[in-house]
């Protein structure tokens, strides 16, 4: 099986929240078309995770792939993970206010359906998160 086919599969396994899921997985795919794209493993679960970089908590001696963007399904809500840190804050915390009707944390975007979402903010927000990232910006992968 092929990763897209495992992808497929995630998304029918979400049931009626998987369009929801595919909406914003054309988002994030659309805003960084160059972050590749693949299912992650985290506990019991699995995540859509987008650009996979190396990564190593302060309390681990190894090093693991952890990705800058990452798309779950919840029991009660759908999660976007955005792992970018710039000038000390996540950008999902410091820009909350400009997504919709969304729950944020500091890196994490909550919402019970893609049309709460403002896309335009969240585009922006991915956009910026890929070009940082990129640029060496993003103090959430430094060292």
């Amino acid at each position: 099986m092929t990763e897209d086919d495992r992808v497929e599969s995630w998304f029918r396994s979400a049931g009626a929240r998987g369009d929801d899921l595919r909406r914003i997985d054309a988002l994030v795919r659309a805003a960084a078309p160059d972050l590749g794209r693949e299912l992650v493993a985290v506990g019991a679960g699995t995540m859509l995770g987008y650009g996979l970089l190396p990564y190593r908590t302060r309390s681990s001696s190894t090093t693991t792939r952890w990705p800058l963007i990452a798309l779950a399904a919840q029991k009660r809500h759908l999660s976007l993970y955005v792992c970018a840190v710039e000038d000390g804050q996540y950008l999902p915390e410091a820009r909350a206010d400009r997504l919709g009707t969304v729950s944020c944390g500091r890196s994490c975007i909550r919402f019970t359906t893609a049309d709460r979402v403002d896309t335009a903010a969240l585009a922006e927000l991915v956009r910026d998160a890929a070009e940082g990232t990129a640029q060496g910006r993003n103090e959430f992968f430094a060292g």
